[in-house]
């Protein structure tokens, strides 16, 4: 039951990441910057420790008597996953919502799954899988086939990029739609998005005194759903900090601070749609949280979650009309993916009841 409780919570969390950016595709007047910094406010410093005290009501002293380290290391991981979160936005914007969250977060699922487990093969762990566990163990063996089945879907999606570019002429109201720099930015996201998993890694301490203050008064009652809310707190510092200074800087090099008080633009529905994209933005890691706690945070849980995303976003792709027009090799080979991506999800959830 943990596993299958573990997978559909890590369905909705991947639910609510793969539709953040569609109120962001309505928001009307404003530049990008505006947009994402506002929303940004709501991900990252409103609703986190809203989420915490709802759910660890003494979080503020969890994170007071955590040696100053483990903090300075949780910061440093969201700063760099900052960096991934910031250009995962410039990705979307040049690729769209499905190529662009399909590459993006294909590199983040393999380097966030692995990195870790070769980590904890020269610094080994109680609880903790190491490189070694992926080849050795049928469940280990399950979940490494579960990935590599997933980035072939993932490979079906950019196919199917690289046959809309071939076809770009044909097609109409493809917008900011740029191959090329979306690649580019796409690939630095990846690889750095993955720092979000590395940073609850490293504020594991926090999320074990909530764990053990909750099973200490609900004995025998497995462990704590919501531990890792105290954590998100300090990773989405740091996101904040990196997010917050370039928007700055554009918002004073477009001069679109007049964004917020300009005349024809839809100011109040603008508002209402940040926030509502920062809000569910952040609701993906509540529910990731939840479904670590029922499957471990390792390389399953971040594969289901990267995996989630992606089926989702590619979903948003053709709802929104992203492939309306294109070839029909392209469209079979949008729709391929999907279908592997859900494969590789049922694989890895598999995976987890062979432990």
């Amino acid at each position: 039951m943990n596993a299958i409780a573990g997978v559909i919570f890590h369905f909705i969390g991947g639910f609510a990441s793969g539709s953040f950016y569609v109120p962001y595709k309505k928001v009307r007047g404003w530049s990008w910057e505006s947009m994402w910094i506002l929303g940004g406010l709501f991900s990252w410093i409103l609703v986190p420790p809203i989420a915490a005290y709802l759910t660890i009501p003494n979080f503020w002293e969890i994170i007071q008597n955590t040696e100053s380290s483990i903090l300075g290391y949780t910061y440093l991981f969201g700063v760099l996953w900052g960096i991934g979160g910031l250009t995962y936005g410039l990705g979307v914007r040049y690729l769209g919502v499905s190529l662009g969250s399909s590459i993006i977060l294909g590199l983040s699922m393999v380097f966030g799954a692995l990195m870790p487990a070769v980590y904890y093969f020269f610094n080994p762990a109680i609880g903790k899988h190491s490189i070694d566990f992926f080849f050795t163990n049928a469940s280990g063996i399950a979940v490494m086939v579960g990935l590599v089945v997933c980035l072939v879907g993932i490979y079906l999606c950019g196919k199917a990029g690289v046959l809309k570019e071939r076809g770009i002429n044909k097609l109409e109201n493809q917008g900011e739609y740029n191959f090329e720099m979306g690649i580019i930015v796409a690939v630095v996201s990846g690889l750095l998005s993955a720092c979000f998993n590395f940073g609850i890694e490293a504020g594991k301490p926090m999320a074990d005194a909530a764990n053990n203050l909750w099973k200490a008064v609900n004995i025998n009652q497995g462990e704590f759903l919501y531990q890792n809310n105290v954590t998100y707190i300090i990773i989405l510092w740091g996101g904040f900090t990196t997010n917050f200074i370039w928007c700055l800087y554009l918002l004073f090099k477009n001069k679109s601070f007049s964004d917020y008080s300009k005349k024809g633009a839809p100011l109040g529905k603008n508002f209402l749609l940040c926030a509502l994209a920062g809000t569910t933005w952040y609701l993906q890691f509540f529910f990731y949280g939840m479904g670590e706690s029922r499957l471990g945070n390792g390389a399953s849980s971040w594969i289901l979650h990267m995996a989630f995303i992606i089926l989702i976003s590619n979903a948003w792709g053709v709802v929104l009309k992203e492939w309306k027009g294109v070839s029909k090799p392209t469209y079979r080979a949008i729709i391929s993916g999907i279908v592997i991506i859900i494969l590789s999800i049922c694989i890895v959830g598999f995976a987890k009841t062979l432990e």
